[in-house]
C-alpha cells in the first residue's frame, strides 16, 4: 500500500542544490536514513494489517476485491446446532441354544447366534447456553432397531405405541433467571432412574441390567434442575407416568430428587418416585374392538370400569466414585412397591448392581458388573423369583468414535425361568458371548 511513497520523499531530495557545507557523502547517508525509515514504517503497516480482523478493515478495501474471488458462505441460521449419529451392532451367541434365539430379561442384546441391530440413533442438539445470553435449547432423539422395540413398543403403557417409536427424546429448555438458573425442560426425556442410560458407548459393559431393563426408559412432561451451590444440584419432575409419552389415567407421577458432588471424582444421585401405572381405559390400536366406541384420531377406546388406582413407588440411589485415573467404581441400588388398589397388599422388588472399570491402556479396559434382583412381587419378570447375574467386558478402543466390545455374561435364577432348545423346558441358568461394534460421530462431546 505504501511502495509509492518510496519516490514522494526521495525525489525532492535528488533535485535540491548542494550546500557548500555539506559533503556528497553527507547526502548520501542522509538518504540511505531516511530509506531505512520508510522501509520500517512499511514493515511495521504490514504487521498491523494482518492482526485486524477482515470485519474490522474499511469497506472500501473489502470492496476492491473481485467479486469472482470471493466464495459465497451460508448464513448460520442455527448457531450451536450438533448433529450426531450412531450405530451400534453385535452378535451374540446363547449356549442354552433356546428356541426362537432369544435371550430371556436382556433389554437390547435379545437375540441369540444372529447379527443384529441393536440401534441406529440420529441425535440433533442446540443446547442453551446462559453464560453466553442463550437461555434456551431443544433436543431431538430418533431411533431404529432392536433397542426402540425395547424402549417403546409396549401397548401396555403407550396408549398408541406407534406414533412415537422412533422418537426417544424431544424436549425444548428454557434457563429462567432465577438465582443461579433454574432449568425448565418440556417434553419427552430419558429417565436418570439407574445408572446405566441409552447409549453403549456411555456404559461401562455392552448388555443392561436387570435394573436397567425395569425401571422406566423414559417420561413425557415437565422437569426443572436448579444447582444450588458447587456440589448439590436439586431435581423436580410432574409426568404423564412411566413411558407414557400419552397419558393412560389422570394421575401425574412426580419424582423428586438430587445429585450430590462433594468432589470432582465423586457423585451421589437419589431419587423418589412416585407414581400410578394402572390404565383407566384400554385402546385397541390393533382392531378387535367392540362396536359404537369413542375414538382418538380413529383409534376407538373404552373406559375400564372402577379402575385400579394403587401407587407405585420408587427408590432409587446411585454413586460414580473415580478412585485412580484408571479405575472406576459405581453401585446401585434400588427399592419398588407397587399396589393393584389403594387397599391391596403390596408387591415389591429390591436389590442393585456393582460395576468396576479398569482402564489397562488408552485403548483397552475390562469392567466387570454384579447384580440381585429380588423379583418376590413377580414385578419385573412375571415369576416370583431371586435374579442374579455376572459380566465381564472388555473394551477395545479404535480411535474416537469406533469402539469393541468383547462380553461374557451368566444369568441365573432359583427357578427354571430361561429358555433351552426343547418347548416347554426350562432352565435356571443361561451364558451368552458377544461381540458389539459401536460407531458415532459428530461434534457433541461427552455423554450423550
Amino acid at each position: 500500500m505504501l511502495r509509492g511513497t518510496h519516490f514522494l520523499l526521495l525525489a525532492p531530495l535528488a533535485l535540491m542544490p548542494a550546500q557548500g557545507q555539506e559533503s556528497n557523502a553527507d547526502l548520501v547517508r542522509q538518504i540511505s536514513e531516511l530509506r531505512g525509515l520508510v522501509e520500517a514504517l512499511q514493515t511495521r503497516v504490514s504487521q498491523l494489517e494482518k492482526q485486524v480482523p477482515a470485519a474490522a478493515k474499511p469497506a472500501a478495501a473489502l470492496a476492491a476485491v473481485p467479486q469472482s474471488n470471493v466464495t459465497p458462505q451460508p448464513p448460520d441460521t442455527a448457531p450451536g446446532t450438533t448433529i450426531n449419529v450412531l450405530v451400534d451392532g453385535y452378535y451374540g451367541y446363547n449356549f442354552n441354544a433356546p428356541i426362537g434365539r432369544a435371550n430371556r430379561l436382556r433389554a437390547y442384546d435379545v437375540s441369540s447366534n444372529s447379527f443384529s441391530l441393536n440401534q441406529a440413533a440420529l441425535v440433533v442438539e442446540n443446547a442453551a447456553d446462559p453464560e453466553k445470553g442463550k437461555r434456551w435449547g431443544a433436543r431431538l432423539d430418533l431411533q431404529w432397531g432392536q433397542a426402540t422395540q425395547t424402549l417403546q413398543g409396549n401397548p401396555l403403557n403407550e396408549p398408541r405405541p406407534e406414533i412415537y417409536r422412533a422418537v426417544f427424546q424431544a424436549y425444548g429448555t428454557y434457563v429462567i433467571p432465577v438465582g443461579s438458573g433454574l432449568t425448565v425442560d418440556f417434553g419427552k426425556w430419558a429417565s436418570s432412574l439407574g445408572i446405566e442410560g441409552n447409549y453403549t458407548k456411555d456404559q461401562m459393559n455392552y448388555s443392561r441390567s436387570y435394573w436397567f431393563n425395569f425401571l422406566p426408559f423414559y417420561h413425557m412432561g415437565v422437569r426443572a434442575s436448579y444447582k444450588f451451590n458447587d456440589w448439590m444440584t436439586g431435581n423436580y419432575w410432574v409426568t404423564n407416568g412411566t413411558e407414557q409419552t400419552e397419558a393412560f389415567n389422570g394421575f401425574k407421577d412426580e419424582l423428586a430428587g438430587a445429585v450430590i458432588q462433594p468432589r470432582k471424582n465423586l457423585s451421589w444421585t437419589l431419587n423418589y418416585y412416585h407414581g400410578q401405572e394402572h390404565p383407566d381405559v384400554i385402546f385397541y390400536p390393533y382392531g378387535g374392538a367392540p362396536p359404537n366406541l369413542p375414538d382418538l384420531q380413529g383409534v376407538p377406546f373404552q373406559a375400564i370400569p372402577n379402575p385400579p388406582t394403587g401407587r407405585l413407588h420408587i427408590v432409587d440411589t446411585y454413586a460414580t466414585w473415580q478412585t485412580t485415573p484408571k479405575l472406576t467404581l459405581a453401585g446401585e441400588a434400588d427399592w419398588v412397591l407397587e399396589r393393584l388398589y389403594l387397599t391391596s397388599a403390596p408387591d415389591r422388588a429390591a436389590g442393585g448392581a456393582g460395576y468396576a472399570q479398569y482402564q489397562l491402556s488408552d485403548k483397552l479396559s475390562l469392567a466387570a458388573r454384579g447384580e440381585y434382583l429380588s423379583d418376590r412381587g413377580a414385578l419385573f419378570s412375571g415369576v416370583s423369583q431371586l435374579l442374579k447375574e455376572a459380566t465381564l467386558t472388555a473394551k477395545y478402543k479404535f480411535g474416537e468414535g469406533f469402539e469393541m466390545y468383547g462380553e461374557w455374561r451368566r444369568d441365573f435364577s432359583n427357578h427354571p425361568y430361561f429358555y433351552t432348545s426343547t418347548p416347554g423346558v426350562l432352565s435356571n441358568q443361561q451364558n451368552t458371548a458377544t461381540v458389539g461394534l459401536v460407531w458415532w460421530f459428530g461434534p457433541k462431546q461427552g455423554v450423550w
